[in-house]
């Protein structure tokens, strides 16, 4: 931490832009990123995920000791105010028991606070009262982590619907957030109290706000929540505005 500024260590398995683009977008710049990336290799094509077991095995991959001491090596020099491990789809495939061991391995590994993303997400929405939640996936999720989305938030109690962002470019690059903001108010649920857009790479932070004007519920995007759950975790409580209702009160410090 320099100043006012957050450095936070980001390991990802996926090749695709997300949080190191939207960590300090939403933050204004306070929250600088340092990634290191565990799964293709960078001359590989930008595809956010691979499908299937062998993705599987890439995402669980990313957890283990050989990904962590990888990471070590590309934040060494680096004064870490918080390390994260930035994939949606990894904690549904490993599940909110393995992700909360992930917590406490990162933890102890970089002694410093650690966030995951899908129990930041189940975090910003208890601390919302909200049980029921519409989750928005991207069209490159297939049906299998729909169904896994689904168990993950499932486990934890809430009541969930889950919904496919068809008809939206299949390329993260050429998604933006008003196509995004006009895709779920034509989709959001009744009975639903709140919105998650799930995916790391599903850079929309920018159509949190407009959507919760729109459709009168809390929105909560992957990134954003990341964001919301390094502050609280390093104690950095404070107003961001412009980024919809998780990040205009302070979050509560742990």
């Amino acid at each position: 931490m320099t100043g006012d500024r957050l450095t936070v260590g980001v390991i990802t398995p996926h090749v695709a832009a997300g949080p190191e683009v939207e960590l300090p977008a939403v933050t204004g710049g306070r929250i600088a990123t340092i990634v290191s990336r565990t799964g293709s290799p960078p001359e590989a094509p930008q595809a956010p995920y691979r499908r299937g077991p062998s993705g599987h095995t890439e995402l669980r991959a990313s957890t283990e000791s050989t990904a962590l001491e990888r990471a070590a090596a590309t934040f060494a020099g680096g004064k870490l105010a918080a390390v994260v491990h930035a994939s949606t789809t990894t904690g549904y495939v490993i599940g909110q028991r393995e992700e909360a061991v992930l917590v406490e391995r990162l933890s102890l590994r970089f002694a410093v606070p650690a966030v995951v993303s899908c129990a930041a997400a189940a975090s910003a929405l208890r601390t919302h009262g909200v049980v029921r939640v519409q989750l928005v996936h991207p069209p490159w999720f297939d049906d299998e982590f729909d169904e896994l989305g689904a168990a993950y938030f499932r486990d934890q109690g809430f009541d969930v619907v889950v919904t496919k962002a068809a008809g939206l470019p299949d390329d993260p690059a050429r998604v933006g957030p008003q196509v995004v903001i006009d895709w779920v108010e034509r989709h959001v649920e009744d009975r639903t109290e709140a919105v998650f857009l799930a995916g790391n790479g599903f850079r929309v932070a920018g159509a949190v706000e407009e959507l919760e004007r729109r459709t009168g519920r809390l929105v909560v995007e992957a990134n954003q929540a990341l964001a919301w759950g390094i502050l609280a975790a390093t104690g950095a409580a404070r107003e961001v505005p412009g980024h919809g209702r998780l990040l205009r009160a302070s979050p509560p410090t742990p």
